[in-house]
């Protein structure tokens, strides 16, 4: 075996890049990285009445999106049944498979007799050891492995531990079925051996394939692979991960507006855990991950960890770096049209001058787009409910006094308005929040926004005025 490790993520494309197959992707890339190896991108579409090309493409790009490119083109197993009909083959030569000749109806007689016996349905052997000369006319063989029949098959597994399997129950399992296709037990080892794969990173509902496939291995007499089956991800409440809980598949966490850096931050932790720490860059990531600290219980995915966890790197993220993520991403925001209200070099310079104080409040990039909406909302302003409230509750009286005490600003900033309104609450005997929450209402329709001497700033002097004039009294 190479002393340089290769992981592999192989995902089936009848659907996008699901929530659970990105953190198993990203576990394998960690690992890879850490390592010094490399991982590998299997597309296993066998399936081809589920398999598609807008999935498999589905799954490139959310790999993509979360800085988890595999270091090679991706391998499609399909386009390898050649391969596969060819190991089958080597094994009848070496007595170490067979062809079976065994009809449905037989197999379905097996099936009822272990079914009243009380026992798990196994092959009975039948064609083991007889000649194929004996074969009934017109049937197509399938092939079977010649499991051992008795012993057991070990798998040393890096999370779950060392895991048994008693060889009589993993049978003479199919390689090869009557149509030519190989079965996805067999087809998995052989790309994973033909591929160099080293280490086996999955999700623990592969364990029980993992007895069956190593008898595979030492049949071809080849290196079995290390293996390490990782917990499932379950929902809050520990039940199986549904869509209710987030089983989504990638695209839409962009589109609820989070980071790669934050997903992959949360996802890392869902299993494996470095210490008490819950913030983890990507650096830091790859140099401290190792298989052997997953976890063997299931994980519970909890949305508002996660969007501490992301709001974390919203705040740690440069202005620039933010409203270039805004920008690339508002196609796929349910509320991205807020970011298209104005010419593009508009809009960015908004988002610039207003970014300190938006990013402190959003824990996801909707929440980011939707409290930059009043630096776009044209006039008259929608005011909401409690907003309006404060207006009519002496606010717009508030807003007249203010007006032109505004307009003699000449030199136009943050600190220059501040002080105005501070000497005008100071003059008129109000506390400050008396005087800045008018003027918010007044200005976003909301109450709630960045420091409101930034959006007077922002905003700049003749919008501002603009719509304080619409809202006094």
């Amino acid at each position: 075996m190479t002393d340089r490790v290769v992981t592999r993520f192989a995902p089936s494309p009848t659907g996008y890049l699901h929530i659970g197959g990105a953190r198993t992707a990203l576990f394998n890339w960690l690992y890879a990285r850490r390592m010094g190896g490399k991982m590998l991108l299997r597309i296993e579409d066998t399936d081809r009445e589920r398999s598609t090309e807008a999935a498999v493409s589905a799954i490139i790009e959310g790999l993509h999106w979360l800085g988890l490119d595999a270091d090679e083109p991706p391998v499609s197993q399909f386009a390898r049944a050649a391969r596969h009909r060819e190991v089958a083959e080597a094994l009848v030569a070496a007595g170490k498979a067979y062809y079976c000749y065994a009809s449905p109806a037989e197999l379905d007689e097996m099936r009822e007799k272990a079914k009243a016996e009380k026992r798990p349905p196994r092959y009975d052997g039948r064609w083991r050891d007889r000649d194929p000369s004996e074969a009934p006319a017109g049937v197509k063989p399938v092939i079977r492995i010649k499991a051992p029949l008795d012993g057991e098959t070990v798998v040393q597994d890096r999370v779950q531990g060392e895991v048994r399997f008693p060889n009589k129950d993993l049978d003479d399992f199919i390689l090869l079925r009557s149509d030519g296709t190989p079965t996805y037990m067999h087809a998995v080892v052989v790309d994973d051996h033909d591929m160099g794969v080293t280490h086996i990173i999955r999700g623990d509902d592969h364990l029980t394939n993992a007895g069956r496939q190593t008898l595979i291995y030492r049949a071809m007499d080849w290196d079995v692979p290390v293996f390490a089956h990782i917990p499932l991800i379950h929902g809050a409440d520990g039940a199986k991960l549904s869509k209710r809980h987030g089983a989504l598949g990638v695209e839409a966490y962009r589109e609820m507006g989070y980071l790669p850096v934050g997903l992959k931050n949360y996802l890392v932790r869902l299993g494996w855990s470095h210490g008490d720490d819950e913030i983890i860059s990507p650096e830091e990531m790859i140099a401290w991950f190792d298989i052997d600290d997953v976890n063997r219980g299931a994980a519970r995915f909890d949305f508002a960890k996660l969007d501490a966890v992301n709001g974390h790197w919203i705040r740690a993220s440069g202005d620039a770096e933010l409203v270039d993520m805004l920008m690339s991403v508002r196609e796929h925001l349910p509320n991205g049209a807020i970011l298209r209200s104005e010419p593009d070099e508009v809009v960015r310079d908004r988002l610039l001058r207003a970014m300190p104080g938006l990013k402190e409040r959003a824990k996801t990039l909707v929440e980011l787009a939707e409290s930059s909406a009043y630096l776009f909302a044209a006039r008259p302003l929608a005011i909401e409910p409690k907003a309006e409230e404060i207006l009519a509750g002496g606010g717009r009286e508030v807003v007249s006094g203010l007006l032109p005490v505004l307009e003699q600003v000449a030199d136009w900033n943050a600190a220059s308005v501040e002080a105005a309104v501070r000497d005008y609450a100071e003059q008129q005997g109000l506390k400050l929040g008396k005087a800045a929450q008018p003027l918010r209402a007044a200005l976003t329709g909301k109450t709630t926004s960045p420091g409101v001497f930034d959006v007077l700033d922002v905003l700049g002097r003749d919008e501002t005025l603009a719509r304080l004039r619409e809202q006094a009294a």
